[in-house]
C-alpha cells in the first residue's frame, strides 16, 4: 500500500484572528477543555478544572518542567543601530544561539551592547541564519538577564504580559526555554493537588522549547521540513515511573507536545523509555503511531503547524480539522494562552 504523502495545505482550517487568545485565562484552571474520545469520536465540552472527573486513578501525568526565560533582549551596536536579539539555546556557560533582527547588522566579530552588565560578540552564523554569540557580563548570567531581558512572547500575541510568570507553569524549574509548553499553564497547584489526591501519578521530563516551534512549515511536502532541534533529558526517576505504568498498562498521559516530543524520541517499540539526556529533531505526523503516549493534553495549534501535525498521529487528519472546526464555532480560544484539549 503506497504510503500517503501529505502536503501542508492538507492541515490547513480557517481561523477567526479574533480567537487567538491575547491573555491567559484568570484563573489558570477556568479556560475551556474540549474532550475528544477517540473510541466513539465523541467531542465534550467542560472547564479544565473538570479534568479531574476525566483522569483516573493509575493515570501517569508526564509534564515537562522547563522554565522559560526573559530571552528577548535588545542590543545597541558601535554605530548606534538597535537590533532584537531572542536567546534560543545555551552551548556553554557564555555561548548562545540567538536570533538577531535585523541579521544584517550582526555580522561575525561584532559585539554589541545590551545594557552597562552585558554584552556580546558574534562568532559565527549557522546556516538557518541565527547567530552564535558569546556573551561577556559581571556576576550570574541568569540574574543578569533577569534584569535586562523580557518573556519572548509569540509573534500573534499583541497584548503586553501584566504579570510574566503567566507565561510559565505552576511546575516550571528549570531554566532554558524561549518559550512555553502551553498545555501546562492550565494547571494550577491545588488542581495538581487534586489529581493527586485522586490516584492520579506524576513524572516529569525535561524539553527546552525553541523559538522553532513557532517556525511555519516551508516546504509543501511535509516530509521535506526540517524539524528544529530541542535538548532534552529524562531522569532515572521519571524513567522508572514511565516503565512501571507501561508495564502495568496504566495510561501515559502528556502534558502538551513538548512531553509528547520527549517520550517518543526515546522510547522503544514497546513504549519504554531509558533515562537520558541529548536533542530532539524528531518531526511526528501521520500515520505516525505513538509507542509511549496513550493520551494527550494539548492546546490548539497553528493551521499548517508541526504541531496539528503531532497532534494528528493521535486522531488522523480528518478527525483533528473536525475537532479544530468544531472548536472554532464553538468560540474556543486557541494558541499559548487559549483552551485546552485532551484527546483520549
Amino acid at each position: 500500500m503506497q504510503k500517503v504523502q501529505y502536503k501542508k495545505s492538507d492541515f490547513y482550517y480557517q481561523l477567526p484572528e479574533e480567537r487567538i487568545a491575547q491573555t491567559p485565562a484568570e484563573p489558570r484552571d477556568s479556560s475551556r477543555l474540549l474532550v475528544y474520545n477517540r473510541q466513539d469520536k465523541s467531542i465534550t465540552d467542560k472547564r479544565f478544572f473538570n479534568i479531574v472527573d476525566e483522569l483516573h486513578a493509575g493515570d501517569l501525568l508526564v509534564v515537562n518542567n522547563t522554565k522559560v526565560i526573559p530571552a528577548r533582549t535588545f542590543a545597541r551596536t558601535q554605530h548606534g543601530g538597535l537590533v532584537e536579539v531572542l536567546l534560543l539555546k545555551r552551548y556553554d556557560k557564555n555561548t548562545w544561539e540567538v536570533l538577531m533582527r535585523p541579521g544584517k547588522k550582526g555580522k561575525i566579530g561584532v559585539t554589541m551592547t545590551i545594557s552597562d552588565e552585558l554584552s556580546l560578540t558574534v562568532k559565527d552564523i549557522t546556516e538557518t541564519g541565527e547567530r552564535i554569540v558569546e556573551f561577556t557580563y559581571d556576576g550570574v548570567f541568569e540574574e543578569v538577564l533577569a534584569r535586562v531581558g523580557t518573556m519572548p512572547l509569540p509573534p500573534y500575541i499583541k497584548e503586553k504580559l501584566q504579570n510574566q510568570e503567566r507565561y510559565n507553569t505552576v511546575y516550571s524549574k528549570v531554566d532554558g526555554s524561549a518559550a512555553a509548553p502551553t498545555a501546562g499553564l492550565h494547571f494550577t497547584p491545588e488542581l495538581l493537588q487534586k489529581l493527586k489526591d485522586k490516584g492520579v501519578e506524576i513524572a516529569e521530563v525535561l524539553l527546552h522549547v525553541g523559538l522553532g516551534t513557532f517556525r511555519p512549515v516551508s516546504e509543501e511536502i511535509i516530509t521535506d521540513h526540517k524539524m528544529h532541534s530541542e535538548f532534552y533529558q529524562i531522569s532515572e526517576e521519571s524513567a522508572e515511573k514511565i516503565n512501571k505504568a507501561k508495564r502495568e498498562g496504566r495510561r501515559v498521559i502528556a502534558v502538551g507536545t513538548t512531553s509528547v516530543r520527549t517520550l517518543e524520541s526515546v522510547a522503544d517499540e514497546k513504549g519504554f523509555v531509558r533515562a537520558c539526556e541529548g536533542n530532539t529533531e524528531i518531526f511526528l505526523y501521520p500515520p505516525y503511531k505513538m509507542k509511549c503516549v496513550d493520551a494527550l493534553i494539548t492546546n490548539f495549534h497553528l493551521p499548517e503547524s508541526t504541531l496539528i501535525m503531532l497532534v494528528a498521529c493521535l486522531t488522523g487528519r480528518e478527525e483533528i480539522l473536525r475537532v479544530y472546526e468544531y472548536a472554532v464555532r464553538g468560540e474556543y480560544r486557541f494558541f499559548s494562552f487559549g483552551d485546552a484539549c485532551l484527546i483520549v
